[in-house]
């Protein structure tokens, strides 16, 4: 049962809900501090023609002078010791330490807030990572801009023989008969991007924005907001900075990747030397390098997939094993 406190008859009802006032105390900065995004609203890398990566917002935003946002991950690392425990480590170490080790939990305290726009193929990649919070510009409501994504002749790309999500070189590399298959393919995207005016012209008919939208191709490009903690958009720049993944949106990782850097200078050096430029072994790749070091085997993986052996050849070569 729910019970309810009356209101002294001599205290007039406003007509909201007046809560309680709060004990809050405020505690001011124990020394001065500076912005991480040095004063900036937006930091901002363009990427092709039309699309673009800002950074409009992080967490922590102020820091002590002299440090990077690093320092946040540190300090929520360091709760764990308990309070009044010393430091056990410089903040480097300690840093490079969790990363190391994955423990990715302090490196979620830190969060980045990006306005990004690009076309709808990479957004429809780009939205498999379900960690962030994302807000995206909706064609229901809004009028699609006059803006699609077009690539050079040289920019088409075969398609791969071993990786059926890719492609590989350049088609026009394929002499004549390429170069007319490439520029066959802008053709046929400029002729996509030409139903905008249909689009438009259909739109001041009074078909709603809703429907019209559905003849655009996915060349259009769309914008959000996507904020996410630190954690997570390691993950994402892992899978996507790979040179497995699509080129046009590892340009976006990449001015991601630019953004970040400096704000937590740390953290992207542990980033780079533990995970986007370390390397894993299989089990079986571990086999191979011991039969090798022990003089009874060639290097060679025990495995009949032939994808599996061809990552490992690459793997080889980058240890010197060849």
């Amino acid at each position: 049962m729910t019970t309810t406190e009356s209101r002294p008859a001599s205290e007039p009802m406003t007509g909201k809900f007046d809560p309680p006032s709060p004990n809050v105390t405020s505690v001011p900065f124990e020394a001065p501090t500076a912005d991480v995004m040095g004063g900036a609203a937006r930091l901002e890398v363009r990427v092709g023609e039309h699309g673009f990566v800002a950074l409009v917002d992080a967490m922590p935003r102020l820091v002590p002078e002299g440090q990077t946002a690093d320092a946040a991950i540190v300090q929520a690392a360091r709760v764990s010791y308990g309070q009044g425990t010393k430091r056990v480590n410089e903040d480097r170490g300690l840093l490079r330490y969790l990363m190391r080790h994955r423990h990715t939990t302090p490196f979620e305290m830190v969060e980045f807030k990006f306005h990004m726009a690009m076309p709808i193929f990479v957004a429809r990649q780009w939205i498999r990572h379900r960690t962030a919070n994302v807000n995206e510009y909706s064609g229901r409501y809004s009028i699609i801009p006059d803006q699609f994504w077009r690539p050079t002749v040289e920019d088409v790309r075969r398609q791969s023989s071993t990786n059926r999500q890719g492609g590989e070189e350049p088609i026009a590399e394929q002499g004549i008969e390429g170069v007319q298959t490439a520029q066959q393919f802008v053709d046929y995207l400029d002729r996509a991007a030409g139903l905008y005016p249909e689009y438009e012209a259909l739109l001041g008919q009074g078909v709603s924005r809703e429907l019209a939208r559905v003849g655009l191709p996915l060349s259009a490009y769309t914008q959000w907001y996507w904020k996410c903690d630190l954690h997570n958009i390691l993950h994402f720049l892992e899978l996507r900075l790979d040179p497995h993944a699509q080129r046009e949106i590892r340009e976006y990782a990449e001015a991601m990747y630019a953004l970040v850097e400096p704000i937590v200078p740390v953290t992207m050096e542990a980033f780079r030397d533990y995970r986007l430029e370390g390397l894993n072994l299989t089990r079986l790749e571990v086999d191979a390098v011991r039969a090798k070091l022990r003089g009874d085997g060639d290097g060679s993986l025990d495995s009949k997939n032939k994808r599996e052996r061809d990552e490992w050849e690459q793997k080889r070569g980058r240890l010197g094993l060849d």
